[in-house]
């Protein structure tokens, strides 16, 4: 198969950390329902994911003031988000990973298609051991990581690093991101895209292996 299917990771191949508030407050030792927010899953109480979703401030600027404002209830000052997610998430990522995800990569990799990681900030929120940790990741042909190249997306650019790694037209690479505005960014660039619905992961992966021509998800 001379396709790819190219993923996002935070959102789409692990779980957001609106989906773990429980563990999360396990973790930090806070009170059942005391972290409140919850992005896509309740933006109407969330004011600061409509002001992200409404391009008045960037993903990380999210990210970085739930950063703070959690940290500050545990009375602790965290200044790089992979000790955030650590802190949270606790010592195995593989839990926070997307079942959805593990099945729709190994049923593409199985048929024979590409994979690619087209991230923001894949080591910048988790920390460049969470690889080791990961060990489907091995089955990816190539990672392109913001953290390192600079280049976030909706660059033309981002997108244009993962076809030259691949060597693959626009248009036979399957893109899944949950931002719009990536998606928009990968259409622009000639991509097929998928916007990912974290409400509905598996619907979003069904859609996705239908575009690579795979018509089943392992259930």
């Amino acid at each position: 198969m001379n396709k790819a299917l190219v993923l996002d990771f935070g959102g789409v191949i692990s779980r957001t950390m609106f989906e773990t508030h429980d563990d999360n407050e396990k973790a930090l030792g806070l009170a059942p329902g005391t972290l409140q927010w919850r992005g896509p899953f309740d933006p109407e109480n969330d004011t600061v994911w409509r002001n992200m979703q409404a391009g008045k401030i960037s993903e990380r600027d999210y990210w970085t003031y739930r950063m703070k404002e959690t940290a500050a209830l545990v009375g602790e000052n965290w200044t790089e988000f992979s000790v955030f997610v650590g802190r949270v998430r606790g010592a195995d990522p593989n839990s926070a990973i997307r079942p959805e995800a593990r099945d729709a990569i190994e049923t593409a990799h199985k048929a024979g298609a590409k994979l690619a990681i087209l991230s923001n900030e894949l080591d910048l929120f988790y920390g460049a051991e969470l690889r080791k940790k990961l060990g489907f990741l091995d089955k990816f042909d190539t990672i392109v990581d913001a953290t390192y190249t600079g280049i976030l997306k909706p660059d033309p650019r981002a997108y244009g690093f993962v076809t030259d790694a691949l060597k693959l037209a626009p248009e036979d690479c399957i893109f899944v991101d949950d931002q719009q505005k990536n998606i928009l960014g990968a259409e622009a660039f000639g991509m097929t895209t998928v916007f990912f619905d974290v409400t509905r992961p598996r619907d979003s992966y069904v859609e996705a292996l239908r575009l690579l021509g795979i018509e089943s998800m392992a259930p």
